[in-house]
């Protein structure tokens, strides 16, 4: 990053009047959420944790279904990881009257827990927070689920049919909400300005949304520790840490 490509980040923001925000792992690395494929990921360290994100596995094999559950109870899981200042920097950015949406491919929770509106966020992959019912239409917060583990059931059933548990999230296997889809497609639509954070803008189909903005005449920022997929259409592109970055260009107060 360079002054001059900072400065330009910022005056693009300030000049704008609707800026639609793209969210990935990278936003949450600094509260202490590792990646999943990365050289210390989630399933890199654990591969067989990574059975509990496919549905055929999750669904057919008790035993995978148990071993999440146990990890959760336990707090394995992202246990006390709070947001971290980019996260509270898009705080900001709604706090000026600027944020149009936030579309995230996380599924932490993070910005409503800093602070942003949940009915601005979009949580395409849904979220780890909230547990639901695949055979019918109960959800509820995870933690009424993991109660009844740590108090000896190894894989809950819905109170309500006594279907099958999971986690609110998206597996590999399933398909993404239309209706998120078409929010976020929208947000592209209308924004004058896209706002890709810590994401590789390499996961399909969210990252038509990008392709979607600028189509629409958007200018597109991308703040990302590594080269994303998208760099080469972009206004502005930041390589530099998030927290570092992110509160500058959207104008929020340092000290």
């Amino acid at each position: 990053m360079t002054a001059t490509d900072s400065e330009t980040a910022r005056q693009i923001i300030d000049d704008a009047d609707a800026v639609a925000v793209l969210t990935g792992a990278g936003i949450s690395t600094d509260s202490g959420i590792p990646d999943f494929r990365g050289p210390n990921g989630v399933w890199t360290k654990n591969p067989a944790a990574e059975k509990a994100s496919n549905i055929q596995y999750y669904v057919n094999d008790p035993e995978v279904r148990k071993a999440n559950w146990s990890a959760r109870a336990s707090g394995e899981l992202w246990a006390n990881v709070e947001p971290n200042i980019g996260h509270h920097a898009l705080v900001h950015l709604e706090g000026r009257g600027k944020l149009h949406t936030l579309i995230t491919q996380n599924v932490d929770e993070l910005h409503q827990r800093a602070g942003s509106s949940p009915e601005l966020v979009v949580e395409v992959h849904g979220t780890t927070r909230k547990v639901q019912c695949l055979e019918c239409e109960y959800r509820d917060n995870m933690e009424e689920a993991l109660v009844r583990v740590r108090a000896g059931e190894e894989d809950p059933s819905c109170p309500r049919c006594d279907g099958m548990l999971k986690s609110a999230t998206v597996s590999f296997g399933q398909s993404l909400d239309p209706e998120d889809l078409q929010r976020s497609e929208v947000a592209a639509l209308e924004a004058d300005v896209f706002l890709a954070i810590g994401t590789s803008l390499a996961v399909y189909p969210i990252n038509e949304t990008v392709m979607i903005a600028k189509q629409a005449g958007a200018k597109l920022i991308i703040v990302n520790a590594e080269p994303t997929a998208m760099d080469s259409i972009a206004d502005v592109v930041l390589n530099e840490q998030i927290g570092d970055v992110l509160p500058v260009i959207v104008g929020m107060p340092t000290g």
